[in-house]
């Protein structure tokens, strides 16, 4: 593989607003984090059960209109500013159907949390949370739309500035209905849904603006002469969406069902899992927004059919993969123990989480690895591959691999949370090697020269 310097540049400079606009938005959830197990272990535990279940249906729903951010990068590429508005006005009519089909999953959801294995008080603060964070899902879907197409242009810093404005509203929210102050009910763990909730419109109306008032997200222009629903356009959208929803839902819940099936096991073991997800769900966020940056490169470049950058960046971009995820298995294991005393002071959780730390240091080259690939078959329009590749190996090879050991005594004694990690590790090592290999595959197949 050869490594391109200019293209390093090009794509980190693309990478760098999207990595601190994801780490912003996770931060928000380990504020959410610190704050709920500053409560108690029981608030911390009916979080982490909360944003098990209403995590993956939010970015399963928003996984399809990621689906916008390739047509636009295709179409940036090709200079048609008039094709760009229309896949966003589509991209509307679909991003109302699905936020009805999320509100109507989250009535749901107490139906759920009753069958867990667990206290009757984390049911019922589990339930309190979904029943108030739903009402930030049509924020988060406009905050959605616009950054799509901000990113489809290769502009990735509005994202940056808005999440932001997120962070500054998540604390003192969180504190307000945490706590109680200033004549709001006290609400544990449950008012981290209210505040999330808040935060997520807030953003939402935020980016609206700028992006009304940016000449170079043209937001006016987006939203001028509105066109009816098409329904071959939003299908469109949609068939090349959900593969990539369906993956993130994959993985998304390849980590927050966990806690559903340590429930029984107590609320240390689950809150000692929550902790040791969190921290390494923010380090995901600089693997991630590389894939981002890929995608949005390989769009541009795909849509300019310049195929010979389109080498370069591919060889480029693995090698930034491999020394991602060298760093952040490195930073990963130096600080567990001083990470992990963020979030609690009870020395089991952190015993549990700093173990777990440890084993998520062995995932991060194949994680880095599946995730880029999986960016750069995002970028080229072929997403078909990543829905079964992943279910097959996150949950036919990982869970199933994680639970044998976590929960039966099969293979060895029952390993609790750290043989779920376990099992995370083979699922993404599987992910990567199939990823790498139908990428190559399709560039071979294409009708030039690769």
């Amino acid at each position: 593989m050869k490594f391109c310097t200019w293209e390093a540049s090009r794509l980190l400079r693309l990478a760098a607003p999207v990595f601190f606009a994801q780490v912003t938005l996770v931060l928000m959830s380990v504020v959410d984090t610190i704050m709920a197990g500053q409560v108690s272990a029981t608030d911390l535990a009916a979080l982490s059960i909360a944003t098990g279940l209403w995590n993956p249906v939010v970015f399963a729903l928003l996984g399809i209109l990621i689906a916008l951010t390739s047509l636009v990068a295709h179409s940036f590429g090709a200079k048609d500013e008039k094709a760009i508005a229309g896949h966003f006005q589509q991209a509307c009519y679909l991003a109302l159907i699905l936020c009805l089909a999320g509100l109507m999953v989250g009535q749901s959801a107490d139906h759920l949390i009753a069958l867990l294995d667990t206290s009757g008080e984390i049911k019922s603060l589990a339930g309190d949370y979904i029943t108030y964070v739903q009402f930030g899902l049509p924020g988060f879907i406009v905050y959605s739309l616009f950054r799509n197409v901000a990113e489809g242009k290769a502009y990735t810093t509005p994202a940056f500035y808005i999440s932001i404005i997120g962070l500054l509203v998540n604390i003192p929210a969180n504190y307000i209905f945490i706590y109680g102050k200033f004549g709001a009910p006290a609400l544990g763990g449950a008012g981290c849904g209210v505040a999330t909730a808040i935060v997520l419109t807030a953003m939402g109306v935020s980016l609206l603006l700028y992006s009304m008032m940016s000449k170079r997200i043209n937001g006016r222009f987006l939203i001028s002469a509105f066109a009816r629903p098409n329904t071959r356009a939003m299908w469109q959208q949609f068939k090349l969406g959900v593969p990539i929803s369906l993956a993130i839902f994959f993985e998304v819940t390849l980590f927050a069902c966990i806690p559903l099936f340590i429930a029984s096991l107590g609320a240390v073991v689950v809150a000692g899992h929550q902790v040791a997800a969190s921290v390494t769900t923010l380090l995901f966020m600089l693997p991630y927004s590389l894939s981002m940056a890929v995608a949005i490169r390989f769009g541009n470049l795909y849509g300019q059919e310049d195929f010979q950058a389109l080498r370069r960046c591919m060889s480029t971009s693995f090698i930034l993969a491999i020394a991602i995820a060298a760093f952040v298995a490195l930073i990963t294991y130096v600080l567990r123990a001083d990470i992990s005393a963020l979030y609690s002071d009870n020395p089991e959780v952190l015993a549990l989480a700093t173990a777990i730390m440890v084993l998520a240091c062995f995932y991060q080259l194949p994680d880095a690895l599946q995730v880029v690939a999986s960016g750069m078959l995002r970028g080229i329009k072929h997403t078909a591959p990543i829905s079964y590749i992943t279910f097959f190996s996150y949950w036919l090879v990982g869970f199933a691999l994680g639970y044998v050991l976590g929960r039966t005594d099969l293979i060895v004694p029952a390993m609790g949370a750290q043989g779920f990690w376990l099992g995370i590790i083979v699922g993404l090592s599987c992910a990567a090697v199939l990823l790498i290999y139908v990428l190559r595959r399709r560039l071979a197949q294409a009708p030039f020269n690769f």
